[in-house]
């Protein structure tokens, strides 16, 4: 999957068993692989900047640190989801993804979060 290209065909593929088609009613895990990257994701799918704030605050803390930088965003999320009281760990919303890859491939995985 490239990202610019692909990610809108790939949501409407992993989301349709859901009925689920508005990109901002899921929480992201994005790779923090680079602001152009993350910018493309959101102007793509038409994502409002917070969805992604967890990803750009751990880019901005940390860079690209490869793989382990989605486990980093999905703590920042949990943390953040706690400390605001939100009813899930994923910024209080039932269904997520987490996409990422090397390079500018990607591999996307469908998040069903708990409640706190």
């Amino acid at each position: 999957m490239l990202i610019s290209k692909d990610i809108e065909r790939i949501m409407e593929e992993v989301f349709r068993p859901l009925s689920i088609s508005d990109w901002n009613s899921i929480f992201w895990v994005a790779h923090a692989g680079g602001r152009a990257i993350l910018d493309q994701i959101e102007v793509k799918v038409g994502l409002k900047r917070e969805k992604l704030r967890a990803t750009r605050h751990v880019m901005s803390e940390y860079g690209n640190m490869g793989s382990a930088c989605v486990l980093f965003v999905l703590d920042e999320m949990w943390k953040t989801s706690i400390k605001k009281g939100l009813g899930t760990t994923g910024e209080g919303l039932e269904w997520g993804v987490l996409c990422g890859g090397p390079g500018l491939t990607g591999e996307t995985i469908v998040l069903h979060i708990v409640s706190i």
